[in-house]
């Protein structure tokens, strides 16, 4: 998967992922307000497959399940980060978005081009011309994702055991 690099610092808050004024809406609206209390430009500018890097704690806070789905829903590939918050980083698998743990990460910088193999543990920044590694996404983790996150995930295999 190939995107551009949004470069984000430490300790990256769920309120500012997804703002509480915005939490009576739908994803998509709460989308829309994603990190622009720290990067107004982040929410009108990403693309799909691009990816989040952030250094040390990313996703810390409220354990709101809308704080990765609004990324996922900006079309955001994966977050990369040095660390993760532990509720975060399982609510990424939850909604089908990959969650890198890097720690290299500061080295990518934004606007950088990034490609990554989530299960081979590799991140490849295009731009620099180099490789880091990540930790390896499990497979049990990587099928969550690919069926789109845990509820689809669960529906697909009790559709399988009815059939």
């Amino acid at each position: 998967m190939d995107g551009r690099a949004w470069v984000h610092v430490d300790d990256v808050d769920t309120d500012v992922l997804a703002p509480g004024k915005y939490m009576k809406f739908g994803i998509d609206e709460i989308a829309r307000h994603c990190l622009e209390m720290v990067d107004p430009a982040f929410a009108p500018g990403v693309r799909p497959g691009d990816v989040v890097v952030g250094g040390r704690n990313f996703g810390m806070g409220s354990s709101r399940e809308q704080a990765p789905a609004a990324l996922k829903a900006l079309g955001v590939a994966a977050v990369i980060a040095q660390s993760f918050a532990g509720l975060f980083y399982r609510n990424c698998f939850n909604v089908g978005l990959l969650a890198l743990t890097c720690a290299e990460a500061k080295r990518i910088r934004a606007g950088e081009a990034i490609r990554f193999d989530a299960a081979a543990g590799r991140i490849e920044n295009l731009t620099a011309g180099e490789s880091l590694a990540c930790e390896p996404i499990a497979a049990h983790l990587m099928t969550l994702v690919q069926d789109g996150g845990l509820l689809a995930h669960l529906e697909k295999r009790l559709a399988k055991e009815r059939a």
